[in-house]
């Protein structure tokens, strides 16, 4: 599938593995084993003012997989046709991203860390930024 024809219902929650002990838990993160891509660029979203709002941009070939670190958000995907809204609130959990998918991210609770696994290293032609450019993407 590529990125014009994916769709909301082709990106996924993925359960990660917790191992806990006494001292805490540790979630391990290793490429094309827990997450579907090679991992390329890792960054993280924090400090976000309460009613903000982040992302609102789809990717041409970027894949990401969105994780709460720590907090919860609410992060919206949506495919020009059909939008679908998850909450992310466990360090274990996330939401593999394909590419041609408008996402955006809100409702940040008080010191949430959105931690975004990347398959691609940064590069300002795979963005999508405009909503209607978007949808000419996606030939909708």
């Amino acid at each position: 599938m590529n990125s014009k024809t994916n769709t909301v219902f082709d990106c996924n929650i993925i359960h990660l593995r917790r191992i806990h002990n006494r001292a805490g838990n540790i979630t391990p993160v290793e490429n094309n084993i827990h997450v579907p891509f090679d991992v390329k660029r890792i960054y993280y979203l924090y400090d976000i003012p309460g009613g903000e709002s982040r992302a609102a941009h789809g990717h041409k070939q970027l894949e990401q997989f969105i994780v709460a670190a720590s907090g919860s958000f609410d992060l919206t995907i949506d495919d020009g046709i059909n939008k679908k809204t998850v909450q992310l609130n466990r360090p274990y959990m996330g939401l593999h991203v394909k590419p041609g998918i408008w996402r955006d991210i809100s409702n940040f609770s008080s010191g949430a860390i959105c931690l975004v696994l990347a398959s691609m290293l940064y590069t300002e032609e795979d963005y999508l930024r405009d909503y209607t450019a978007f949808k000419q993407y996606k030939n909708l």
